[in-house]
């Protein structure tokens, strides 16, 4: 069946020169540093080294990246299942994530709460949730107390287009729009709710559910960095002033299956489709094709930048491998129900 993508509302943003020039490779070390952290983690899983399952961001690493430049280290934010790409960007250390993916006592949550659900308090995560729109109420809950505590912070709620079948979601923006709460609700549309393109189970427009709450929505190129960051921006400040709630739409892409054993994907989607995003809707070269155009970098750069992530995934890697597991008489220990 032939499918087509929503074209952008949002323009990209001005080209940058100056002292904002680092930022921009800044934003580039940033989606690298995602990208090879959930390579790694595919190598770990394949190899046993790792319990369970993972979800990968690669593909989307623009939406992270571009979300979260835009956040103070108190604003707060909720994430998904495939949720390491949020707790990177949000400025998470590596070495505790990759402990909390083997289960070591190192980890974020004591290795109990594994890929799914990492939270980070010091950077405002307030955690993954593995329930398919599960952190809508907290993310709504969270806003709710900036505007009580009157305080200009803002809440970011990270989810996935299969989250528009939940009702959880519709009953938070609608008390969202009725108290005028800072918060931003980010729906990454990666075109498929697990093996189904979300045309077949999303009907209408996906912005417009959002607007039948008096919510301002924005639909974006989420491959595109710095769109994602200068829409972002713009909804921050709406928020930091009290203007409500805002819903933006990025249309991106996941490069991987729905999980790192989804590895034959031809009966849901083609690998023509894969291949024309990876070729050419990499965000993380849309970036670096940019910065060479506008003299800002050059391979020699792109390839310094890529070995000291490298060593930086490397470090973190061994740290979290060779990192005691959990004392067994904790098991009842930071677990709540």
């Amino acid at each position: 069946m032939a499918r087509t993508t929503k074209k952008t509302a949002t323009k990209p943003a001005k080209e940058s020169t100056g002292a904002h020039d680092e930022r921009w490779l800044h934003f580039y070390r940033q989606m690298l540093k995602i990208r090879l952290f959930e390579e790694e983690v595919n190598q770990l899983y394949l190899g046993a080294k790792m319990p369970g399952l993972a979800h990968l961001y690669i593909g989307q690493e623009a939406v992270a990246v571009g979300v979260c430049e835009v956040l103070r280290q108190d604003d707060y934010i909720t994430s998904t299942h495939r949720g390491h790409g949020h707790c990177i960007a949000k400025g998470a250390s590596l070495d505790r994530m990759f402990a909390e993916l083997l289960g070591k006592e190192a980890g974020y949550c004591r290795g109990k709460g594994g890929s799914m659900h990492i939270a980070d308090q010091d950077t405002g995560n307030l955690g993954a949730n593995a329930i398919v729109g599960g952190s809508a109420g907290i993310a709504t809950g969270a806003a709710m107390s900036i505007k009580m505590r009157g305080t200009d912070q803002v809440a970011v709620c990270f989810f996935g287009d299969g989250a528009l079948g939940q009702g959880l979601l519709y009953e938070t923006m609608n008390m969202a729009s009725l108290w005028k709460l800072p918060v931003i609700y980010v729906c990454e549309n990666n075109q498929y709710n697990e093996y189904t393109h979300f045309s077949e189970t999303t009907a209408g427009e996906v912005t417009s559910r959002a607007a039948a709450f008096g919510i301002h929505t924005e639909s974006i190129d989420g491959q595109d960095v710095r769109t994602v960051h200068a829409t972002a921006q713009k909804l921050a400040e709406r928020a930091r002033r009290g203007d409500g709630p805002a819903f933006l739409e990025c249309l991106t892409y996941r490069f991987h299956g729905h999980h790192v054993g989804d590895i034959d994907r031809t009966y849901y989607r083609s690998k023509a489709e894969e291949d024309e995003w990876k070729s050419k809707r990499d965000p993380v070269k849309l970036l670096a094709d940019w910065l060479e155009k506008n003299k800002l970098a050059d391979g020699k750069l792109f390839q310094r930048i890529k070995n000291e992530v490298s060593a930086e995934i490397k470090e973190a890697v061994n740290f979290a491998l060779n990192a005691p597991y959990p004392q067994a008489d904790e098991v009842d220990q930071h677990v709540y129900a």
